[in-house]
């Protein structure tokens, strides 16, 4: 039997006695520990009935037990379909009837709550904490850990990844066994990973970051991973002198630069720190650089594209860009209009084409259809720029595009000139309805401890820096941005509860 992601990530780890998890209590996991774990699941998975091709879907909290679900579902077979512990039951409703699943594993908090869910639909509930308790445990130790590993090809799907759905519904993009292992193996080749590697591994696992980047390159380098279950700044700074690499959301390096601790000396050691899944402030790659020495090496992936982009391992990591395309992956910048490639330098929409490209979108033929280019480019619907050097800068989502006046605005530019007045600590900028513009240009500010700043004080700070048709014609303060799970700002919820700013003032 063939199962082209098993064989290549796992098969060689199986009677691997080396330490492949670390947990913040000192305790560790063997890589055989693992996999013998995951040998019993997948063999209970399929004693209740799971096949090749079905659904598996898991809102579990992150634990080595959850890691082996993963596992186990690829040495079954089955369809990895991970899901944010943040989703509220009527959420959930949503995923499970649009993915259909054989099995739905969830925390026992839940187990009440997500069986009403599935009265009638034959699907079998089962239970997984975060302390490794539960009843697909209770049922996997009674299994062989020699599992008959499934056939599966290289175009066989692997995962089903839900997006965020800040544009209506959410969508399944179906990940295949070759779309995981092709972009693994070239992260851990571009970022010179290796089995002498210790990944501080603070990110979630339902989530393309920490489960398909973090974990599938350390598996292919041989590494191992100190493995804890969520961002927690004394944590980090107790843990960074046993690691080497670091990845992390931009709001992990602002939390660790605020702290004292955080210092030069207890980084000296370390090889490398990423970031990706939102946009890392250029103040932000500044400050860690004079406080570590150490320059983030930022990229840019979506969820149906695994990475795409990186800036590169040894020479310059340019601030404000997400690097080159991947060894492999094709990019270009279009015209969104006619889907024709725009010259160097000027802003248009990304398109990937790439073995990281997913395979499309569960149960949504026609969606599909529509986001390929007939020459096979995926469109990524964010926007962009190919600078004279190679670099790819991402200006937003074609749908953060705002439009007033006739004229093309891009929220980061002006983020980017607000953000770097002093007192900001950050902001998003949003277009809302206007009567006379179409749309206005509106910015939420969050000011730094202590700053006194004014919707004046702003305004007059950008008068000269900015086009008259690109300033904010409203500067709004707010506590926080609202962000999801990775980050990530949410301009949707923004532009959803100002919606009638404007209106408001002009009646």
């Amino acid at each position: 039997m063939s199962n082209y992601l098993f064989d290549t990530l796992l098969l060689n780890h199986l009677n691997d006695k080396r330490t492949f998890l670390i947990l913040s209590d000192g305790s560790t996991w063997s890589y055989f520990k693992i996999l013998a774990l995951s040998g019993q699941m997948a063999s209970s998975l399929d004693a209740f009935g799971v096949k090749p091709g079905d659904r598996v879907a898991v809102q579990v909290e992150k634990s080595p037990e959850a890691l082996a679900l993963y596992f186990a579902c690829i040495r079954v077979g089955a369809v990895f379909l991970p899901l944010n512990t943040a989703y509220t039951v009527v959420e959930l409703q949503y995923f499970i009837n649009d993915a259909s699943p054989s099995v739905v594993v969830c925390d026992g908090r839940n187990r009440q709550e997500v069986s009403s869910i599935l009265e009638r639909s034959g699907t079998t509930l089962l239970t997984l904490n975060a302390d490794g308790s539960g009843e697909l445990i209770q049922a996997s130790r009674s299994e062989t850990v020699d599992f008959e590993t499934a056939n599966r090809s290289p175009d066989d799907l692997a995962a089903i990844l839900y997006t965020s759905g800040t544009t209506g519904r959410s969508k399944g993009a179906m990940l295949s066994h070759a779309n995981l292992l092709s972009n693994a193996q070239t992260l851990a080749e571009y970022w010179c990973f290796n089995e002498n590697d210790v990944l501080l591994h603070a990110l979630p696992i339902f989530h393309t970051h920490g489960l398909f980047v973090a974990t599938n390159v350390s598996l292919v380098a041989n590494g191992s991973m100190i493995f804890l279950p969520r961002f927690n700044t004394k944590e980090i700074i107790r843990l960074l002198p046993f690691a080497t690499t670091m990845m992390g959301v931009p709001t992990f390096y602002t939390r660790l630069l605020e702290c004292k601790d955080f210092t030069h000396e207890l980084v000296a050691h370390m090889r490398l720190f990423i970031s990706g899944s939102a946009p890392l402030l250029a103040e932000t790659h500044a400050a860690f650089k004079t406080r570590t020495g150490h320059r983030i090496l930022e990229r840019y992936g979506m969820t149906e594209t695994n990475m795409n982009t990186s800036n590169p391992y040894d020479d310059e990591r340019r601030s404000g860009t997400v690097g080159f395309p991947l060894p492999g992956v094709d990019i270009q910048i279009c015209d969104p209009e006619t889907n024709t490639e725009l010259p160097q330098g000027e802003i248009g929409v990304i398109q990937v084409r790439g073995p990281n490209v997913f395979e499309g979108y569960w149960g949504m033929p026609e969606k599909t259809a529509e986001e390929f280019t007939d020459q096979g480019f995926f469109i990524t619907g964010d926007l962009g720029l190919m600078d004279s050097d190679g670099y790819v800068n991402i200006v937003g989502r074609s749908k953060d595009l705002i439009i007033s006046g006739g004229f093309n605005v891009y929220p980061k530019e002006i983020e980017t000139e607000i953000n770097a007045i002093d007192g900001v600590l950050e902001s998003a900028v949003v277009g809302l309805p206007h009567t006379d513009f179409g749309e206005g240009v509106a910015a939420m500010v969050v000011l730094q401890s202590g700053s006194e700043l004014c919707e004046e004080n702003l305004l007059a700070a950008l008068d000269g820096r900015l086009a008259r048709f690109k300033q904010p014609k409203r500067i709004l303060f707010i506590d926080q941005l609202p962000r999801n799970a990775m980050g990530k700002v949410q301009k949707n919820i923004l532009r959803k509860e100002y919606e009638t700013l404007f209106n408001e003032k002009q009646a």
